[in-house]
């Protein structure tokens, strides 16, 4: 493991986040653009805190605009052992498709309720992901979903060699 980052005042250090991992509300603007299209725009989403990754965020569906997803049928292997069995949706938009861009948890475990239905976005298969305007790196690796921002220091999970963290 690499060692852990400096923090400034006004960041988080992914190392202090708990585990089991946690979820909370947050009121930040979190944003979702694909193929010149807002997908997604909220003030009223969870972010999901856990050891050694940059928060996952999850949009009411309310502010989420679903006729662009579409669900995928094959989502096998997909359970996280906090949060349980997830959906996957490709998000469509004139002709251009992010696959698997989105994802749910239509039936969560407990302590995860609040975001049942909710919907998240892997940052990296959209054209910008925001939060408070600020855009996002997308967290290592392709597998997990975290959004990186100045707010939050690492070293982050999901690149190469981190599996065993």
């Amino acid at each position: 493991m690499q060692a852990r980052e400096p923090t400034t005042p006004d960041q988080e250090s992914v190392w202090d986040y708990p585990r089991p991992a946690i979820l909370e509300p947050t009121g930040r603007r979190l944003t979702v653009i694909f193929a010149g299209r807002t997908v997604a725009d909220t003030v009223s989403g969870h972010r999901v805190l856990e050891t050694s990754h940059p928060p996952t965020y999850y949009f009411p569906p309310g502010d989420v605009a679903m006729d662009l997803l579409r669900r995928v049928a094959d989502t096998s292997g997909s359970f996280c052992e906090w949060k349980g069995a997830a959906v996957y949706f490709d998000i469509v938009v004139d002709g251009r498709t992010a696959a698997r861009a989105a994802w749910s948890y239509p039936r969560p475990q407990d302590g995860f309720e609040a975001i049942s239905g909710h919907i998240a976005f892997y940052a990296g298969r959209v054209d910008e992901a925001l939060v408070d305007g600020e855009r996002v790196t997308p967290q290592p690796g392709g597998f997990y979903g975290g959004w990186i921002t100045r707010h939050v220091a690492g070293p982050f999970k999901g690149g190469p060699g981190t599996m065993g963290w």
